[in-house]
């Protein structure tokens, strides 16, 4: 992994890291700091394909992706990655944070956002992006959907059609639609293959659980 310097090291910004993440209060528990621990968990994961990727971009990138979070029914939510990518930036320069590091991590927090839709053109986007959308997956993701649909005051499920055969998906009224709506969709946006991988097989448990819970509400 790409290290200018020993003070550089993704261990020695760790701390600092983790501070500066916890400056913003954040009252979602679905992106709180757990999230970012865990976001950075799996990055670590996906950085063992590519050891020339820059560990310290990536770390970075994963503790300040939501330094900005809106929620996701807000009208500006497409530009809360844009948002935090200059947030994150400022605080960065203040720390004293490598200034040529500073485009890449803007870059990686820009493109992590499903909402956004921007394409990541560096490895260290590429994993930032796969560790966050692995997060949204999984017993994990599945805490996490049931928690945001909460939130939104959504319905667990369609009372009479939960599977939605007759009629067209809508995850803002019905949590259980998420699966299928948006989730279903996430392991082929993957951009390493071990997220590919990670991603299709917590997408099995997830319509497992989906089967099961249809079985039950029926």
């Amino acid at each position: 992994m790409k290290m200018n310097s020993a003070t550089d090291n993704a261990n020695d910004w760790a701390t600092r890291l983790v501070a500066l993440a916890g400056t913003e209060k954040q009252e979602d528990g679905a992106h709180d700091i757990h999230h970012l621990h865990r976001v950075w968990k799996t990055a670590q994961i996906l950085l063992q394909d590519h050891p020339h990727a820059d560990a310290l971009v990536v770390q970075a990138a994963c503790y300040l992706h939501d330094i900005v979070n809106l929620p996701k029914n807000h009208p500006q939510r497409a530009q809360a990655s844009r948002l935090a990518a200059r947030r994150a930036g400022e605080m960065l320069h203040a720390a004293g944070f490598p200034a040529d590091r500073l485009p890449q991590v803007a870059h990686a927090i820009e493109a992590h956002s499903f909402s956004a839709a921007i394409t990541p053109t560096t490895v260290e986007a590429q994993i930032v992006q796969d560790a966050d959308r692995l997060d949204a997956l999984g017993a994990v993701g599945l805490a996490r959907l049931f928690y945001t649909a909460g939130r939104m005051e959504s319905a667990l499920a369609h009372g009479t059609d939960p599977l939605a055969q007759q009629r067209v998906l809508d995850d803002r009224a019905y949590a259980l639609d998420h699966i299928e709506a948006k989730l279903a969709k996430l392991p082929a946006t993957m951009q390493t293959q071990a997220g590919r991988r990670l991603g299709e097989e917590r997408l099995a448990w997830l319509r497992q659980f989906r089967s099961v819970f249809v079985a039950e509400w029926r």
